[in-house]
């Protein structure tokens, strides 16, 4: 046993030291110029550089991908970091994958023939090409048609697993959607806000001097040191407001937060019901305020959007530069009466609203996420995006329809939790990843001599 874990222990402390290597072996083989870090052909006797558990990983593999990493940071920031960086960050990414591939084949994720048949049409579909048109311009590169299968096989693998796994583990408690309502209500411009609030005022005489208001002040400060051992705030309200609404204890109504003075709702936006403000001085004088109650309203006048999109998730052969080059291949043929919309997102959208070319519903704020949201927004009647890009993959989206509608407490509750959940996946997904990429065993190999 102990020599057991002698062993492990010496794999691991090999394999860390082997992966500065690996990358040091990657830049020293095969020219490789800054513009290019992989060649356009096949890398004559490519070797394995590393095997995460029963998965190998090729040098022409990582500087393929190292390549189209450089290709995407382009295309989104205009510059790329150098060579080496590029391709640890290659080196790392297929390992990951590599982990989760594993982790799919461990955990019975499997993908059938006829939806790789079915990836393959949509590939075709969006080059526009007949099936084996596509099929002989993806085996143009030296790949056989096993091998052009294989990776949209394993592309709908990764898919899958973490549609299996991520969703599942995001948990937003009752207590946090709580939270962030509350969060929301106590911020001045929350449309949904509905505040009731009592006053006493202490009126200050516009000619009144620099002692008479510091008088009328300390009587202010006094009343509210008097309400805070105890008195009663309507008694207090009726016996030394100088308002008008101190014949009802001071009372001024329940009315959305934007229907009351400013200055009364930066005061009271971090109180709950029952609790005091301190006093605070306005045109008319000098203020205690009270808040009786505070709630989202039971309704809220929404914007609400009939929109359809176009998916196409990342992964294997797809990179981000050759979704988004499609989806604007779509979006020309769309605009020129070449395509219909709906039909291209029966054929090739990668998402569940597929058959029904693309239809997403009505929906209210906060349904997607923001990248998704804030481009639909932006968007007028029948107008089409450009690509966008989320965590989800690439979208073309259209707005056909929007109306104003009215969002109830539930809803607002449910949208709220929708809003945590989304925060939580990017975080959920990388902490899986890494549960996946610890129990992995990778081991890195040295170049052949």
């Amino acid at each position: 046993m102990m020599l057991l874990m002698f062993v492990s222990f010496l794999r691991l402390t090999l394999s860390k030291r082997f992966s500065c290597a690996v990358v040091c072996m990657l830049l020293a083989t095969g020219a490789m110029a800054q513009k290019n870090v992989a060649p356009k052909s096949p890398i004559k006797g490519d070797f394995i550089v590393a095997v995460v558990d029963t998965f190998p990983i090729t040098n022409h593999e990582v500087r393929s991908r190292a390549n189209e990493i450089r290709q995407d940071l382009l295309t989104q920031n205009g510059t790329a970091p150098t060579v080496d960086v590029l391709l640890k960050e290659a080196l790392e990414k297929l390992i990951e994958e590599k982990a989760l591939l594993q982790n799919a084949k461990d955990t019975g994720v499997e993908v059938d023939t006829v939806s790789v048949e079915q990836a393959e049409e949509r590939q075709a579909a969006q080059a526009q090409m007949s099936l084996q048109d596509w099929r002989k311009n993806a085996m143009s590169e030296g790949k056989t048609l096993a091998q052009v299968q294989q990776g949209l096989r394993e592309q709908l693998l990764l898919q899958k697993l973490a549609e299996r796994n991520v969703p599942a583990r995001i948990k937003v408690s009752d207590q946090e959607i709580d939270a962030a309502v509350k969060a929301q209500q106590s911020t001045s411009n929350a449309p949904n806000v509905e505040l009731e609030l009592a006053q006493i005022l202490i009126a200050v005489p516009e000619s009144a001097s620099e002692a008479q208001v510091q008088n009328l002040q300390t009587k202010a400060q006094t009343l509210l040191a008097r309400l805070k051992q105890g008195e009663d705030f309507g008694a207090v309200a009726l016996k030394s407001s100088d308002s008008a609404d101190r014949e009802k204890g001071g009372n001024l109504g329940l009315r959305p937060a934007d229907k009351f003075p400013r200055l009364f709702v930066e005061a009271t936006q971090n109180l709950e019901a029952g609790q005091l403000s301190a006093v605070v001085r306005s045109g008319a004088g000098f203020h205690i305020l009270k808040v009786i109650n505070k709630r989202s309203s039971s309704k809220v006048a929404i914007t609400e959007t009939h929109a359809r999109h176009i998916l196409l998730r990342l992964g294997g052969q797809l990179s981000v530069t050759a979704a988004r080059a499609k989806l604007a291949g779509f979006r020309q043929q769309i605009l020129a009466g070449k395509a219909n919309f709906a039909q291209l997102a029966r054929e090739n959208s990668m998402d569940a609203s597929a058959p029904s070319g693309g239809d997403l519903g009505w929906v209210g704020p906060g349904t997607f996420v923001a990248e998704f949201e804030n481009t639909m927004n932006a968007l007028g009647i029948d107008e089409i995006s450009d690509p966008v890009v989320s965590r989800f993959g690439v979208h073309l989206i259209q707005v056909l329809e929007r109306r104003q509608g009215a969002m109830t407490e539930r809803d607002f509750r449910e949208m709220t939790r929708n809003s945590l959940r989304d925060k939580k996946y990017e975080e959920t997904y990388k902490q899986w990843l890494q549960e996946v990429r610890g129990h992995a065993y990778v081991e890195y190999r040295e170049p052949p001599h």
